[in-house]
């Protein structure tokens, strides 16, 4: 009888154990594999991402995730989120991350990235007339950052520096005009859209005088995805060759 009842027992776990690996394998699955590629981005960092006029996200890269996936035979579904959260949410609420995203060691313990896309460089937002020209001058400032962002990874490097950092770049900048930081670090393309949208009140300074190096944004993939990852490379270089990247590019970057 004792018998019997280990073996039901032994039975039963067995097909228990079964079914939960059933259950991690598709949970685990992406939803790239049933032809829809669900893309997070944060649309607030402008030409690169904003929300349009229809309220849906817009910018240069919505418009070059979308062309991969035409490029490669999938639909395109765009998730607005933070941008803190991007990383940590691939794989599982996302399958990649498209959002000017700089390719970083620290990333790279967690994600895989695409080929680069795009090579940016960080610029500094100041008030207007202010004398701050070098990278000495932001030693004890008060610098304003978007949080996760390079931006906030080199203004923690800052001797001195009191860093805040926020959900969107353009809060960082409002308080910049509200005089409760001294500066603001962010990527060049954006700076240059919020240096036109506040010409009045802002100045734009160069990264070179800051001695900040270049970047790369690459598209963020689940770990050990080759497939996909390959992909999306061949989607991007097909682009590239074919002119669509650089029509893409006058129209949100260059206009």
């Amino acid at each position: 009888m004792k018998k019997k009842v280990f073996a039901t027992a032994l039975a039963a776990i067995v097909t228990v154990l079964a079914l939960v690996g059933c259950g991690n394998a598709a949970s685990d699955s992406s939803q790239a594999t049933n032809g829809t590629l669900i893309v997070g981005t944060n649309a607030a960092f402008p030409p690169f991402e904003y929300v349009g006029d229809d309220g849906k996200p817009d910018g240069f890269d919505i418009a070059l995730i979308k062309a991969i996936g035409e490029k490669i035979g999938m639909d395109v579904q765009v998730q607005d989120m933070e941008f803190d959260s991007l990383v940590s949410s691939i794989g599982g609420k996302i399958d990649v991350a498209i959002a000017g995203m700089t390719v970083t060691e620290e990333r790279k313990q967690t994600v895989d990235f695409s080929d680069s896309y795009y090579e940016a460089v960080q610029a500094v937002i100041v008030p207007k007339g202010a004398s701050i020209a070098t990278a000495d001058d932001l030693k004890n400032l008060k610098i304003g950052v978007q949080l996760g962002t390079t931006g906030e990874f080199i203004a923690d490097e800052i001797e001195g520096a009191s860093v805040s950092a926020y959900n969107k770049a353009v809060d960082a900048v409002n308080d910049l005009n509200n005089g409760r930081v001294d500066c603001v670090i962010v990527d060049k393309n954006p700076a240059e859209v919020f240096g036109t949208q506040f010409s009045d009140k802002v100045d734009v300074l160069p990264g070179t005088n800051f001695n900040f190096e270049p970047e790369h944004y690459a598209i963020a993939l689940p770990k050990g995805n080759t497939d996909l990852a390959g992909k999306i490379n061949n989607a991007l270089k097909e682009l590239k060759e074919d002119g669509t990247y650089d029509k893409l590019v006058s129209q949100y970057i260059e206009e």
